[in-house]
């Protein structure tokens, strides 16, 4: 991104002794808003439309067990965001130059699968914010997917593109949280039941437990935050604390927001309503909780979370071309950016499958290519400690992350066909 590389660093120029008091609160400001956008950008990338129609869709299937799978879903989220976040900031290495280094074109590999992954979050982002723009107003979803991709491509052509991402981020997502706790509370869910089978399901689905992981933290979305703090100028060891912070806080908010979203959902499903999954399930729930109202609160929080998640998913997809050429930096890589959200929105005008089993679909594909980076990353964790420089990393933190990558190994293998089976559905 164009412009969040140069302002920390322009401010610093400002602290040194006897400077202007006015830089140090430029660059203090500066520093804490890149954090908080670093921090929201991962965050309602996590909390997109293809994760609302996810909990709609199988708060349905599986009612009060579905509480588990987000349960899975946070703690995978620690164990992924900690490494990740950690080993690139320490190295202030993107992903696919810090996998090159410590195994020879696998950084290549790696590209390829993010950016196909997150093409496809990005066809299933544009379709969510048409539906959303559908349930706010009226709009055919078609023309509401062009017109956000439309606001999105404004953002990243705006002089200052970095800075309006994080400005744009951190207010969406606040707006977004308050809109679904008023549903929830409407709502009334069976609070007890849910926590219940937050830890003792009645029901196991490891397809859901994929799709919902990949939805969440697979794909691009593992590395938007991390990324989003290397174009801001946090990198190496000096900032591993604040970068600790930023993560865990990112995978609280994103958690409390998950959760918030299901009982809203279960509410309405214990009350006996049953949602049209092949339709538009979140917007069922919405207007089934508060009538009207709730309708237009769907198409809000969708329209607010399929916008923010283009944003992030277009981002952090062309973040990953450097490797193959080093001119796709900066202004350059804000033109592809916006290139990426044209043939995003091109696809999803062209291709016929319902919006709502695609937004399923894409969280599905991503909790495949979920392990894949996964792996990379445990094995220079293990095996390439010196490519982290002299600071020693944290066995503990090693052990959690191979866990990690065994489990979702293991959801991913018993979880294809299923998640294949989506689109002839």
């Amino acid at each position: 991104m164009s412009d969040t590389s140069h302002e920390p660093a322009t401010a610093q120029a400002d602290t040194t002794p006897g400077g202007p008091p006015g830089g140090l609160r430029r660059f203090a400001t500066a520093r804490s808003r890149s954090l908080l956008g670093a921090l929201f950008l991962m965050a309602t990338s996590a909390i997109g439309p293809g994760f609302i129609t996810q909990t709609a869709t199988f708060t349905q299937e599986l009612g009060a067990a579905f509480a588990f799978g987000i349960l899975v879903s946070i703690l995978l989220d620690l164990a992924v965001q900690m490494n990740v976040w950690r080993m690139i900031t320490l190295t202030g290495k993107r992903a696919s130059v810090l996998a090159n280094e410590a195994l020879r074109g696998s950084g290549y590999v790696l590209a390829v699968l993010i950016v196909f992954g997150g093409l496809i979050f990005n066809i299933g982002n544009t379709a969510g914010a048409g539906l959303g723009l559908n349930a706010l107003f009226g709009l055919d979803p078609r023309l509401g997917g062009a017109i956000s991709a439309a606001i999105a491509i404004a953002i990243f052509l705006a002089k200052r593109a970095g800075a309006v991402v994080d400005r744009v981020v951190i207010v969406a997502g606040l707006v977004m949280i308050v809109l679904t706790v008023i549903v929830a509370i409407l709502s009334g869910p069976p609070v007890g039941e849910a926590l219940r089978q937050t830890v003792l399901p009645d029901t196991v689905d490891f397809a859901t437990i994929t799709t919902i992981v990949g939805g969440t933290v697979g794909g691009y979305i593992t590395y938007a935050g991390a990324h989003k703090l290397l174009d801001s100028g946090t990198a190496g060891p000096e900032h591993i604390r604040e970068v600790d912070r930023a993560a865990v806080s990112g995978i609280l908010v994103t958690g409390v927001m998950r959760y918030v979203l299901f009982l809203a959902i279960l509410g309405v499903v214990a009350s006996g309503v049953v949602l049209d999954v092949t339709g538009n399930p979140a917007g069922d729930a919405f207007g089934a909780a508060a009538g009207e109202a709730g309708l237009r609160i769907f198409g809000a929080v969708f329209w607010i979370a399929a916008i923010t998640s283009v944003i992030g998913s277009a981002y952090t997809s062309v973040s990953f071309l450097p490797v193959f050429s080093a001119r796709i930096t900066g202004r350059t890589a804000d033109l592809w950016t916006v290139g990426f959200i044209l043939v995003s929105l091109a696809v999803y005008l062209l291709i016929g499958t319902a919006p709502a089993t695609l937004l399923v679909f894409v969280g599905g594909v991503n909790g495949l290519i979920l392990p894949i980076g996964l792996t990379l990353f445990m094995y220079i964790g293990w095996f390439r400690g010196s490519l982290l420089g002299s600071v020693r990393y944290p066995r503990w933190l090693l052990v959690v992350g191979t866990l990690a990558t065994v489990v979702t190994w293991y959801m991913a293998v018993n979880a294809v066909g299923p998640i294949f089976d989506l689109l002839s559905a």
